[in-house]
């Protein structure tokens, strides 16, 4: 199981950088596994204004997003967006291929 930043983040400008380090720093392991694998993948295609609704994102606590990710609990109405939409689509499939 890959467990790390997988990405060089040589190609990405000083923003997503920063938003890829903070993905995989989470704080907790669940949630550096959940988004810094995300960011991984899709970093480099997401548009600023998605970018704006991801850093949002990563200002809520770890053990809400994880709930919300892994379906435990309802998202909220401001961070259910297509963003988030597809980071739980990323988990789900993620997680799928784990078991």
């Amino acid at each position: 199981m890959k467990t790390g930043m997988q990405r060089s983040s040589s190609d990405l400008d000083i923003r997503r950088r920063k938003a890829l380090f903070r993905s995989w720093h989470r704080g907790t392991r669940e949630m550096d596994l959940v988004l810094g694998r995300f960011a991984d993948a899709e970093i480099d295609r997401l548009t600023d204004a998605e970018m704006d609704v991801y850093e949002e994102l990563m200002l809520a606590p770890d053990p809400e997003i994880f709930k919300w990710v892994s379906g435990e609990k309802p998202v909220p109405g401001n961070y259910d967006t297509p963003v988030f939409r597809r980071i739980q689509e990323f988990y789900t499939r993620f997680a799928s291929d784990e078991s």
